[in-house]
């Protein structure tokens, strides 16, 4: 999974170093030049940061030449599928860190566990690092990160007398209960916004699934869960959003650019779409990192983005391997940060955000990012919308523990389902 914060230029296909016939597949007799096939996703990067990128690999290993390819989101599950299960795969894959399960459960990714080290792995974001770790092995090597945070307006916020941003999600509350009168919104929070609902379980010590010994476990009716669907309800009762749709039906950025809600729970990127439904309203937003439990520590958050895979097919594992080891490198993040307002891969880099409100609001909820449960199924839970309907049976009246007892019934047993 991951937010698209920033619209990158028209597809591209970037060859570096030339090659003639070859001896091997992607090696070239005459310059010992080998070629590796990368895959980007649409809209991941710009073409001057990929060009930045690929110069400077060139200079550094001139014996790799690189043809990056841009690829599509639709259909590319399916496409990696049949990638990686081939005997012509590309040498690196750019996957959503949500996916990385999935894909290992095939058999087609490599194992990188024993280069964590080299690559700075303790020093990961959670939420980019955990969904790329299956069993105890890891699949994914963590490349950038994008979370929610909230977007208020200024000019409401000073006219109910708030001259800072809440700390505590106790504060939220009283704050948000003194913005929600008048004809205002306190908040526009739709009642099937599940990302948030997950932040606030996290919060309190719950999840969504677990694992125990081989088999996978809903958990949305343990006490923490219960506990962070508790908090959902109070905070979602502080304004109009829906109960029964998500933050895209009806876009949440239309509703919020009307002028007469006060915040709403967004990547940043969000801003955007709000500035063009309103152009009024440019240079009135603000931004703070969804507040947790205490004032010394964000609220968790989904941490959604890309990992970096590397196929059992390449040819070549061990240049592969120097690509993605470049490009979660610090060269490179710290260029991919302030080229695209994405959270770099560490903790220690995000201080490169600092300048810009809502990115470091972002890169400051993402220390305390969280992931899905990594089960290859976990896809299959969120096509089926049961999270969102719990929530919805929830927030229009139903009891919250036999509600989510159901809906745990329901993860468990998708989960477990073995195709």
């Amino acid at each position: 999974m991951r937010y698209r914060l920033l619209a990158a230029a028209a597809a591209f296909s970037l060859v570096l170093a030339g090659c003639g016939s070859a001896s091997e597949p992607g090696t070239s007799a005459e310059t010992g030049t080998t070629t590796l096939t990368v895959w980007f996703m649409r809209d991941s990067l710009s073409d001057a940061i990929v060009k930045r990128f690929a110069d400077d690999f060139r200079r550094s290993h001139p014996r790799i030449a690189l043809n990056v390819q841009i690829q599509e989101w639709d259909g590319i599950g399916q496409k990696v599928t049949s990638a990686l299960a081939s005997k012509d795969a590309p040498d690196v894959i750019e996957v959503g860190n949500t996916q990385v399960a999935e894909y290992a459960a095939s058999g087609g990714v490599r194992d990188l566990t024993g280069k964590v080290a080299d690559l700075g792995g303790s020093d990961w974001l959670p939420g980019l690092a955990e969904p790329g770790k299956i069993d105890g092995r890891q699949y994914g090597i963590p490349w950038y990160a994008a979370n929610r945070v909230v977007i208020y307006n200024k000019d409401l916020f000073a006219k109910a007398g708030v001259t800072a941003p809440p700390k505590t999600r106790d504060e939220w509350i009283d704050v948000t209960a003194k913005l929600n009168k008048g004809g205002v919104q306190g908040i526009y929070l739709p009642g099937q916004n599940w990302y948030t609902l997950a932040g606030f379980v996290w919060d309190e010590g719950g999840d969504l699934a677990v694992k125990e010994g081989d088999r996978w476990k809903g958990v949305l009716d343990t006490p923490q869960a219960l506990a962070g669907m508790a908090f959902y309800r109070r905070l979602q009762a502080l304004g109009k959003g829906p109960k029964d749709s998500d933050e895209a039906r009806p876009p949440q950025a239309d509703v919020f650019g009307k002028g007469d809600v006060a915040q709403i729970v967004s990547a940043p990127g969000g801003a955007v779409a709000i500035e063009k439904a309103n152009p009024g309203l440019k240079g009135k937003l603000g931004f703070f990192p969804i507040p947790g439990k205490t004032a010394d520590t964000p609220g968790a958050v989904f941490t959604g983005g890309s990992d970096l895979i590397v196929p059992e097919a390449s040819a070549h594992p061990d240049e592969a391997y120097e690509v993605v080891k470049a490009l979660a490198g610090e060269k490179f993040q710290l260029d991919m940060a302030k080229e695209m307002s994405y959270v770099p891969n560490r903790t220690s880099y995000a201080g490169v955000l600092s300048g810009d409100e809502a990115t470091a609001a972002m890169a400051a909820g993402a220390a305390a990012g969280h992931a899905t449960p990594t089960s290859p199924n976990w896809a299959a839970v969120e096509a089926r919308n049961v999270i969102k309907e719990y929530m919805t049976k929830v927030l229009t009246g139903g009891d919250a523990a036999t509600e989510a007892k159901a809906a745990s019934e329901v993860i468990t047993t998708i989960l477990n389902t073995t195709s």
